[in-house]
C-alpha cells in the first residue's frame, strides 16, 4: 500500500493499468481510473464489478500498477475485505479479453469467472 497503513493488500499489474488507461482514453476520460467492487450475487455468492470513474470516493483506497504505470484502481473498504490478497490482470484468450482477479479467498467460482465464494 502507498500509504504504508495496514488495510488487505490488492495487487495491480501493470497490464491491467494499461488498459484502464487505454479505455479512459478511448472513452474521452484520460485521467479515470477503474472501480474494483464486489458485490453480494451472481450464481456464486458474491460477484465482481467494474465501472470507469473520474475520482475514487473519499472512503477509497487508491492502488497504482505494480510498476507505477497506467491508470488508477479504487476499491470502497467493504470490497478490500474481499479482495484482500488479490491481484486485478487483464486476460486474453480466443473467447475475448476481460479483466481477471486471483482471488485468494474465493473457494469456488462460476465458470464466467465474475462470481465467486467465500470458504
Amino acid at each position: 500500500m502507498p500509504d504504508g497503513s495496514n488495510a488487505p493488500s490488492f495487487r495491480v499489474t501493470p497490464r491491467a493499468a494499461a488498459q484502464v488507461a487505454a479505455i479512459a482514453a478511448r472513452e474521452g476520460r484520460p485521467n479515470a481510473g477503474l472501480r474494483v467492487a464486489v458485490d453480494a450475487g451472481g450464481c456464486s455468492g458474491f460477484q465482481y464489478r467494474f465501472d470507469l470513474e473520474d475520482a475514487p470516493a473519499a472512503e477509497d483506497k487508491v492502488f497504482a500498477s505494480l510498476d507505477g504505470t497506467g491508470a488508477p484502481v479504487f476499491v470502497d473498504p467493504v470490497s478490500l475485505d474481499l479482495l484482500a490478497g488479490s491481484e486485478l490482470d487483464w486476460a486474453e484468450a480466443l473467447i475475448g479479453a476481460h479483466f481477471a482477479i486471483r482471488n485468494p479467498q474465493a473457494v469456488s467460482g462460476c465458470g464466467c469467472g465474475a462470481s465467486f465464494s467465500i470458504g
